[in-house]
């Protein structure tokens, strides 16, 4: 499987989270609960900043 994990910061309370770019469901903040990202088929679109790819694959 190949795919790249990506680190975000939440733009609600600027919580960092890793997730995997290929998100197949729905990513929500851990801390307020806001969605990250959103699955589209293919790479999940993301809706917040991305800080660093964390591991490319």
């Amino acid at each position: 499987m190949a795919g790249n994990f990506i680190r975000v910061r939440c733009e609600d309370c600027e919580n960092e989270q890793v997730l995997f770019g290929k998100a197949a469901n729905t990513v929500d903040c851990a801390v307020c609960g806001s969605t990250l990202a959103t699955p589209t088929g293919g790479e999940a679109d993301v809706h917040v900043e991305v800080v660093e790819t964390v591991e490319a694959r």
